[in-house]
């Protein structure tokens, strides 16, 4: 099989402001299928409330051809801020389990079920909140067309609503995760916990449990994402 080389992580362009002309409920049309095309239409879309209050779209990053498709939730705080997906704490603790099993993000594009940032502001502080049905119905269009552009071999999903978004509503992250499941268009797919969901654990001896359990189910990703 063909190597695949990595790409750079590029700065953020500044948010910019939504296409003219486009209407709530609607997104601008891309000019192609390429990601550069999706990702600046994806800039102007006004298909759910969430761009509203958002600082900017946040878009997938990584190859155009990268055999590996990470899919998350939606942006946090810091990936809401700079741009760029996966860049916060939870972001780092991906980094930090990637970096013991040897596999190079570099090589992976990885992107969100949802691209604006859902959050209640409790003082200066912007607390994450989960995006609604409705919301993740407008945002669909957006990672199907990742999908079909990427054309990724796997599939990994972190968090429940990524889970959902690839395997559908019924799927149990809990008692289906760490295990290879085949799509209906031929792909390979599994799922496995958020970082955040190691984040979020009250004790050290509970986060390292958490932190075990998001190593072994991503050790399945060895030998596709070599260094």
């Amino acid at each position: 099989m063909a190597t695949r080389k990595p790409t750079s992580r590029k700065p953020a362009k500044p948010p910019r402001k939504p296409a003219r002309g486009v209407r709530e409920g609607e997104a601008p049309e891309p000019v192609d299928d390429s990601l550069a095309a999706l990702r600046e239409a994806a800039a102007g879309c006004k298909r759910c409330p969430l761009w509203k209050p958002a600082t900017q779209t946040v878009f997938g990053e990584g190859p155009q051809n990268a055999r590996v498709l990470v899919v998350g939730e939606q942006p946090g705080d810091a990936e809401d801020l700079s741009g760029h997906p996966f860049v916060g704490p939870a972001g780092k603790l991906l980094d930090r389990a990637l970096d013991e099993l040897g596999i190079d993000r570099k090589r992976f594009y990885v992107t969100n079920a949802v691209k604006h940032f859902k959050f209640e502001r409790r003082g200066k502080v912007r607390l994450h909140r989960s995006p609604a049905a409705s919301e993740r119905n407008a945002c669909r269009i957006w990672f199907d067309r990742e999908l079909a552009t990427v054309r990724p071999d796997v599939i990994v999903c972190l968090g429940a609503i990524a889970a959902r978004s690839v395997f559908g509503s019924r799927f149990a992250l809990m008692r289906e995760r760490g295990r290879w499941h085949e799509l209906p268009d031929g792909r390979r797919a599994f799922a496995t916990v958020h970082p955040s969901y190691v984040l979020r654990q009250r004790n050290d001896e509970d986060r390292h449990a958490a932190y075990a359990g998001l190593l072994e189910d991503l050790s399945l990703l060895r030998g596709l994402g070599r260094k």
